[in-house]
């Protein structure tokens, strides 16, 4: 991880979650520091995937299609930049939770 283009540095992370492996997350919360406002779990690709993958929501079709706009994260990465997510990481495989505007609360979707 190349710590000068991401929102939160290595040195900076609090350990607020147990390990569980990494997550797929979008530039849109890596770098530019948006709130997670679409998460999903899905089968795991590896024995180091969680599953989980975390979306700002506001990606337009063009941005969700370019690659280079995804990395992997440790899960703790992403709640360290959204603390709301850590409620969610429990669900089970083919969860799918959406940010209820303005608030820290997520509904099913």
């Amino acid at each position: 991880m190349a710590d000068n283009k991401y929102k939160l540095q290595v040195a900076d992370l609090q350990d607020l979650v147990k390990p569980m492996g990494y997550c797929i997350a979008s530039d849109r919360i890596t770098v530019d520091g948006a709130k997670v406002g679409f998460a999903y779990r899905e089968e795991k690709e590896d024995e180091e995937d969680s599953g989980w993958r975390f979306l700002a929501g506001d990606e337009t079709d063009e941005y969700l299609d370019d690659q280079q706009h995804f990395m992997m994260f440790d899960v703790n990465y992403i709640a360290n930049i959204d603390q709301a997510i850590i409620k969610l990481l429990k669900a089970k495989v083919g969860s799918e939770f959406e940010r209820v505007e303005g608030t820290d609360e997520f509904q099913k979707y």
